[in-house]
């Protein structure tokens, strides 16, 4: 069964609703035992970093995180998901995150006032390295974004996919070992959302 992360955040039942719909079972919580012993792990995302990071050390699920990593547990990032994997986000005049991944979360700064900030809507993914997430699809499809920080990984290795908006090119999925992470929302991206998470949920790293 897959566990999804309880942070006080939100997104939690629409994803849950996305998983039912590929044949899956899903439990939330924020146990940190029952979170140790799930077969896959998802970190939805919706909320602000520094909250979602306040939570996570004062009820000490970021020391759960690092140890399911480190056990090598399929885990899934989405949205703020992806970004408290890296060092830092500009976010909340500078938030720590967990580190997982080097890198930095950056705020959108358009030049031209038309481009509207936050990113929402669809818009392509370009894969830019081979990964089980994202077999027997397209070589660019179309997701679904909500988001004003962009992820930029540090190391060209953890890069997978890009995607361009506002004048720049981010790393809209990303991965490392266990770890896969996508800025956008699989769970509001229709079937192709659906494929990539059934993708996830045969991924055996």
């Amino acid at each position: 069964m897959v566990t999804l992360i309880d942070y006080n955040g939100g997104n939690l039942t629409s994803l849950r609703f996305a998983l039912e719909a590929v044949g899956e079972n899903s439990v939330i919580t924020s146990d940190p035992d029952v979170i140790r012993q799930a077969e896959r792990v998802i970190f939805p995302g919706v909320g602000a970093a520094r909250s979602a990071m306040d939570f996570l050390c004062s009820s000490g699920l970021d020391e759960v995180i690092r140890e399911v990593v480190r056990a090598g547990i399929p885990f899934l990032g989405i949205c703020l998901g992806t970004q408290i994997l890296l060092d830092h986000s500009e976010e909340d005049e500078g938030t720590e995150m967990l580190g997982w991944i080097p890198g930095r979360v950056h705020k959108f700064l358009p030049d031209e006032t038309s481009i509207k900030v936050p990113h929402i809507g669809w818009n392509n993914l370009d894969i830019v390295r081979p990964h089980p997430m994202f077999e027997n699809l397209a070589e660019e499809e179309d997701f679904y974004f909500v988001h004003s920080y962009y992820p930029m990984p540090t190391e060209v290795g953890d890069w997978v996919g890009t995607t361009e908006y506002a004048g720049v090119r981010f790393a809209s999925a990303l991965g490392r070992d266990n770890l896969i992470a996508t800025q956008f929302h699989p769970e509001k991206s229709g079937a192709v959302g659906l494929r990539l998470i059934e993708n996830f949920m045969k991924w055996n790293p």
